[in-house]
Formats: C-alpha cells, structure tokens, sequence
C-alpha cells in the first residue's frame, strides 16, 4: 500500500511535467514546420544570436548519423533508454522532487523526439538556432533542451546518492535519518 502512495506523490511532479514537455516540443516543432516552410533558411529572431532554422535531423543529436538505418536504431535506442528511464522512476523513493524532475524531463523529450522519428522518415524537427556568425550550436528544439537539462540534473542527482554522507558514515545522502532508524525498528 504505501508504494500506491509513494507513486501518487512523485507522479503528482513526474506526469505534468512530462506532458508539458512533450505537448509544447510537438505544438512547438508544427508551428516551426509551418512558419519556415523552406529548410535551412535561417530567420533572425534575436540579431544573429537566436535564429529559426528548420532542419530534418535522421540522426542523434549533434547529427550523429548511423546510416539509412538510422531512424530505426535511434528508435530502438530511444525505447531502451524509455525502459531505463521507467525503472528508475520505479525505483524513486516517495518525495525525491530533483530525481521525479530529471526524469519528466528526459523521458518528455525522448518521447517528443520519438514521436518524431515514428511520424517522419525525414527525422527530428529541429528549428533553434543560436551561435555568432558562423560559430554555432547544432541546431537543436524543446525535447533536445528536456532532454540535456534533465540528463544533467539526473547526474548530479544519481552521483549524490552514490556519494557517501559526511556524518552517516558512509550512507548514501539522500536516505535520511528517520529513513535509517524506521529501518533499524528504532522510533522515529
């Protein structure tokens, strides 16, 4: 039973965001499809800085490109690290915002880029464009910012719960206290 209660609360975190993100990656990649009908014609939106661009990417990001089956193996790509991601979400212990956050966001923009690559076979809708002159970032969207933030902040999260505690002797940081003495049958 209190698992019941443990997903309800950190699905309270994980399902909004994880809509949201995908919501706005899919309403965002259709405007960007509309508005610039001609790929790889950039429009200054912030001077040269921030620029739209369309571009269809078949492959990973950066263009990591596998060949002519690309769409296919970054797919299958994409469902392992899914299945990953589950279980890991899965695994959360109730409350643990940071972890719930880092996940919706990942899980969120791999979704919107998979619903990508299965609508299309000329790839992911990419449309923002940001660098000075010819010194530029690859172009990149909303699942591709969910994804990178959300894989940092899982970093940090994951290296502090591996990291040992100063005072707990070695104990993991983010088991507290009253976690360890409810486990030991002390009274909390």
């Amino acid at each position: 039973m209190q698992r019941n209660s443990e997903s309800a609360v950190n699905a309270r975190f994980f399902w909004p965001i994880l809509i949201a993100i995908v919501a706005s990656d899919v309403v965002t990649k259709a405007i960007a499809v509309k508005a610039l009908d001609v790929p790889r014609v950039p429009r200054e939106m912030i001077g040269d800085w921030l620029r739209f661009t369309l571009v269809y990417n078949p492959g990973a990001a950066f263009g990591l490109h596998v060949g002519q089956h690309s769409r296919w193996v970054f797919m299958a790509l994409t469902i392992g690290a899914l299945l990953i991601l589950g279980r890991l979400y899965f695994s959360t212990r109730e409350g643990d915002r940071a972890r719930v956050v880092s996940l919706a966001l990942v899980c969120g923009g791999a979704l919107g880029n998979l619903i990508d690559r299965l609508r299309s076979k000329d790839g992911v809708v990419d449309f923002l464009d940001v660098g000075v002159g010819n010194a530029r970032w690859p172009t990149f969207n909303v699942a591709d910012m969910a994804v990178s933030i959300g894989a940092f902040l899982l970093a940090i999260v994951l290296w502090a719960e591996d990291r040992p505690s100063e005072e707990g002797g070695g104990a993991p940081v983010g088991i507290v206290s009253s976690e360890l003495r409810h486990e030991s049958g002390e009274a909390t």
